[in-house]
């Protein structure tokens, strides 16, 4: 099993940054690909960036240019950094692994196997 613990979320004026983190432990040798994901009240859950184990990463349209989402394998660590910061990125942020192949970048979330339990990220206008 694997369990995956978020931080970082809060509360932030619009145009200001947070920085989430995930720890997992449990069986993490066999974590490869990890992600990130949020929901908004009322809304579906939606994906935000993902992460290989090489380090390669893709982002959702509305979050390329102010997030970066990053890994430590060492610590067992993903990361992402969020800047310019805006209302609508408020939402519960959820992160995500899988035991798929290392190189796979996942998108869906039918593609991960553990989640964490959220954290909240509020951005005031």
């Amino acid at each position: 099993q694997v369990q995956l613990i978020e931080s970082g979320g809060g509360l932030v004026q619009a145009g200001g940054s947070l920085r989430l983190s995930c720890a997992a432990s449990g069986r993490t040798f066999t974590i490869y690909p990890m992600g990130w994901f949020r929901q908004a009240p009322g809304k579906e859950r939606e994906f935000v960036a993902a992460i290989n184990l090489s380090g390669s990463a893709y982002y959702t349209d509305s979050v390329k240019g102010r997030f970066t989402i990053s890994r430590d394998n060492a610590k067992n660590t993903e990361y992402l950094q969020m800047n310019s910061l805006k209302p609508e990125d408020s939402a519960v942020y959820y992160c995500a692994a899988t035991q798929r192949p290392s190189f796979l970048i996942a998108t869906r979330g039918d593609e991960y196997s553990y989640w964490g339990q959220g954290t909240q990220v509020t951005v005031s206008s």
